[in-house]
């Protein structure tokens, strides 16, 4: 049997070794197109702080673990996958063939349409290259514009502050964090960053970056501010990689298409990661969850269901977990609510704390929250185990706070059944 893995992150490494479990005669490549061993685009942010060095990014030791499970890696872009003939083409002009293919390419950033992003200057912040050059040009002292505020740009904006510039933060939305946290919470965290020397503005464009001369670039803003920058990096999004199987019959919406085999309409193919439009525990539709637990669940899945050892993906729930310059704040399933559902809220501005929970029925479907970390791991429980909180529902109403007590509560009454 031979098994094909195209995408070298998370999702493709764990599907490898997955397969290597199930399947221990199969052949099987792992085909990347950077030229770094597979590593986690995670732990970026620690190499720029310093915290480890490049080879602390590496999913795997490269020197060992790959070839120890006799999995090949290929460092080299695919340029065409022919279902019909069941092989792919690489740049060089090679061809692999496959019995089954996984495709986990990931996604990419998306850039606006802001004249200038092509100046020496300007940076995503996404691939071990992207880390290189953003630690020469971002140096103690200098001055940096962050272009977005969302999950990924305030990941980004913690590593720039530690390493001592001068950081401005634009951002389109009237908050931070706008597909996280509603207009209370990212609020507080606007103002937690300006509190700590952070320019941050939001509701609020990059109408155009120019050259300034002396490594220098200028920032023009829409609301007619200019900003002096050595650095500016770009964090506005980021969108699936499907552009491979857009010629190969294989079906596509916002990410490849799959069932709960993570199979695709080819039977063959399948697709996991952020390139993956997989199962939402929350809804139960199918959508794009760009974080890496689901990739890492959905390579499993995919893996096992290659080698003929049939395994349904439930869904993974979405959640994110952000410290920003020292203050936590999360959100968990559908924070922002259901039709006809209730909702509880603590807002405490003065100790930057705030809580937002969100049910259906008796169920708790929903939550977000800032400054109060003791309640992560319980708001995560009680919406996956979609335990029915019966008179605690009312409890929290009146005190959101009262998770902890609710979770205990319910959970031992189920013990006891």
């Amino acid at each position: 049997m031979q098994h094909l893995i195209i995408g070298a992150g998370p999702a493709g490494v764990v599907a490898a070794e997955t397969l290597r479990k199930a399947d221990p005669d199969a052949a099987i490549a792992i085909i990347g197109d950077e030229p770094e061993p597979p590593y986690s685009r995670m732990a970026i942010p620690y190499y720029l702080i310093n915290n480890i060095d490049e080879s602390g990014t590496y999913l795997r030791d490269p020197k060992q673990h790959f070839g120890a499970l006799n999995i090949e890696v290929v460092q080299q872009r695919v340029d065409k996958i022919d279902t019909g003939g069941k092989s792919v083409t690489l740049a060089d002009g090679s061809s692999r063939s496959y019995d089954k293919l996984l495709v986990a390419t990931g996604s990419r950033p998306v850039s606006p349409p802001i004249p200038g992003l092509d100046l020496p200057q300007v940076h995503s912040c996404w691939t071990l290259e992207d880390a290189r050059n953003i630690i020469k040009l971002a140096q103690p002292g200098s001055n940096v514009v962050l272009i977005g505020a969302g999950f990924i740009g305030c990941i980004i904006l913690e590593a720039l502050v530690k390493r001592g510039v001068n950081l401005a933060v634009v951002e389109t939305g009237n908050r931070m964090v706008p597909r996280m946290l509603d207009e209370k919470a990212g609020g507080l965290l606007e103002t937690w960053c300006k509190n700590r020397g952070i320019d941050v503005h939001t509701s609020c464009s990059v109408e155009g970056i120019s050259d300034a001369g002396d490594g220098q670039v200028e920032v023009s803003l829409s609301d007619g501010s200019k900003l002096g920058a050595a650095l500016v990096i770009t964090a506005t999004g980021v969108k699936a990689n499907t552009d491979l199987v857009a010629d190969s019959g294989i079906e596509v919406d916002q990410g490849i298409l799959v069932n709960r085999r993570m199979q695709t309409s080819n039977p063959d193919v399948y697709a996991a990661g952020d390139v993956a439009q997989g199962v939402d525990f929350s809804t139960g539709n199918f959508e794009v969850q760009a974080i890496q637990p689901t990739a890492t669940d959905h390579g499993r899945i995919a893996a096992l269901n290659m080698a003929g050892q049939g395994d349904e993906h439930h869904g993974t729930l979405n959640m994110n977990v952000l410290d920003t310059v020292g203050l936590v704040s999360c959100s968990f399933g559908l924070w922002m609510g259901v039709d006809g559902g209730d909702s509880a809220h603590l807002y405490n501005p003065e100790e930057f704390q705030y809580i937002n929970l969100q049910f259906d029925g008796d169920h708790l479907v929903g939550a977000s929250s800032v400054g109060k970390t003791q309640h992560v791991g319980v708001l995560r429980g009680l919406i996956e185990s979609r335990i029915h909180l019966g008179e605690w529902k009312q409890r929290l109403m009146q005190d959101p706070t009262a998770i902890m007590e609710a979770y205990v509560a319910c959970t031992q009454e189920l013990s006891y059944h």
